[in-house]
């Protein structure tokens, strides 16, 4: 399986059955085709399966060291799998001499690994000592376009966040789960009684925390030393990375919420400098990967149902701070597979791509 070098470096897509996957192959559809051979690869369970990609029926192959026979210089493994699985095989990848790009937070703090969102800071992704680029959590993922655009402007000096996370960010069991719970609920006379969701639920609460269905559940991710979670410890550090602002203030609470795709986040951004919301809002509209919809009194504004299926993140509720001449207050949303995972792969693909064309 050699790459067709005259069309193209190849592109190899590890885990391209699941969630994300299947979002990235409609995308590499969307896009201009800059790829030769593309291979698609998953668990030995969806091997022999047949995906379309880009009109063309092609077969899914086990994830073994033969299925990455012919990639070498010049060529993409883009990884979408669990962090064990992204650590067990770059390195296999790498030594061929081909480039790892992973969205599992397997090599997110690595220092020898860029975390890259095009946008924001494509250029690093130039600079890869272990041949890997690795991409945020999808949280990080769905703010950081709009940030980024202010920070340029603005200098970040402090910020505080809460992301209001779909049950699509713990994948296929997430969305799964968020189905059932809704129709053990859908139709029932629940009343003002304490625990009525919980008992209508009962013990099937999934991936979360707590019954998803008709509430709220105040965290995301594993719990950490601190009360802290996993998510908003990822934001965090991510956060810093990406805009390279080792000792930046972040507070994060991450809430995962009963929509079954799109992240959103309320953002209150501190400056170094004074902002001006009406200069802001250029800064926005003009930002790559961001669109602005900012007219609440004419019902103008973005929700995670508005987000659903498009490439940018939308940003709305933009307004100065009443306290604080330095500081924005907005709020933003992002389909949490397309742009928080599977759109910014391909784009960082696609730098490499032209990069070694």
């Amino acid at each position: 399986m050699t790459a067709d070098r005259s069309s193209g470096p190849a592109l190899a897509v590890v885990g391209a059955t699941g969630a994300v996957g299947s979002v990235l192959l409609q995308i590499l559809s969307q896009r201009v085709d800059v790829w030769g051979d593309i291979r698609l690869i998953a668990s030995a369970r969806s091997a022999g399966r047949v995906l379309a990609v880009r009109g063309v029926e092609t077969e899914v192959l086990a994830l073994t060291e033969d299925a990455f026979d012919g990639l070498g210089v010049g060529d993409v493994a883009l990884f979408l799998t669990p962090a064990e699985v992204s650590a067990r095989w770059a390195p296999v990848v790498t030594a061929r001499g081909a480039v790892v790009v992973d969205q599992s937070a397997a090599f997110r703090d690595d220092p020898e690994v860029p975390l890259v969102v095009p946008e924001v800071n494509g250029h690093a992704v130039r600079i890869r000592p272990r041949g890997i680029v690795a991409g945020p959590d999808c949280v990080t993922a769905a703010m950081i376009a709009a940030l980024g655009a202010l920070h340029a402007e603005y200098a970040l000096a402090d910020l505080a966040v809460s992301s209001y996370q779909a049950a699509g960010g713990s994948g296929r069991a997430g969305s799964e789960a968020l189905r059932r719970q809704l129709s053990l609920v859908a139709g029932t006379d629940l009343g003002e009684k304490p625990g009525d969701v919980r008992r209508a639920v009962g013990e099937d609460t999934g991936p979360f925390a707590a019954p998803l269905a008709l509430n709220v559940v105040p965290w995301s991710g594993e719990l950490r030393e601190g009360g802290w979670s996993s998510h908003e410890l990822a934001v965090r550090a991510e956060t810093r990375r990406i805009l390279e602002l080792a000792d930046l203030p972040v507070a994060v609470t991450c809430v995962q919420v009963p929509v079954l795709v799109g992240h959103s986040l309320t953002v209150r951004a501190r400056f170094e400098n004074e902002v001006d919301a009406a200069h802001a809002r250029e800064i926005l509209e003009a930002a790559p990967g961001v669109v602005l919809v900012d007219d609440p009194a004419a019902g103008e504004f973005p929700t995670p149902a508005d987000a659903a299926g498009t490439d940018p993140a939308w940003v709305g509720r933009l307004r100065a701070s009443l306290d604080d001449s330095r500081s924005l207050e907005f709020f933003v949303c992002a389909d949490n597979l397309r742009k928080g995972a599977a759109l910014n792969a391909t784009q960082i693909s696609e730098l490499i791509a032209v990069e070694n064309a």
